[in-house]
């Protein structure tokens, strides 16, 4: 049963990094918009002035993608507090966060380097606001955990 909490946990999670990225995207007028910029990616549909894709289809991918992702990691953090290694609480759920930001900035960074036509964003400030994108992601994917798995303990421990 607890293998389900994945599902809305990861949704959950990776709602609110898309929403975080966007507010920032926004705020900062810079391209940080991890549906679009993957989409685009994934679908090599890069424009020829470097910008992303606006196609439905891009999204969608982009999307069905990215919430994808999400999940499985929720899976692995899961999987991490199952075996013991620390808690469902929230400085835990911080350090997953940190930690997972630190591999998902390594592995968007590859997929820039190896890609036949990445898209021309600003790359070491997406990559870098990956890192904190991902800290809500593991506050929130633990936050959703601890509703779901209701254990004896605060979250705030």
């Amino acid at each position: 049963m607890k293998f389900l909490y994945a599902i809305p946990a990861g949704l959950a999670a990776t709602a609110a990094m898309t929403a975080f990225l966007y507010l920032l995207s926004f705020l900062t007028h810079r391209v940080m918009k991890v549906v679009r910029i993957l989409g685009t990616m994934l679908t090599r549909r890069t424009q020829p002035d470097g910008s992303l894709s606006d196609a439905t289809s891009t999204k969608v991918i982009g999307n069905l993608a990215h919430y994808l992702v999400g999940v499985l990691f929720a899976i692995v953090y899961l999987a991490l507090w199952d075996s013991e290694v620390g808690l469902v609480t929230a400085s835990w759920g911080l350090l997953f966060g940190l930690a997972h930001g630190i591999i998902a900035m390594l592995m968007w960074y590859f997929f820039f380097m190896l890609h036949p036509n990445p898209p021309i964003i600003p790359l070491k400030t997406y990559l870098l606001t990956l890192i904190a994108a991902h800290i809500v992601f593991g506050f929130i994917v633990t936050y959703t955990y601890y509703l779901l798995l209701k254990p004896n303990y605060s979250f705030w421990w």
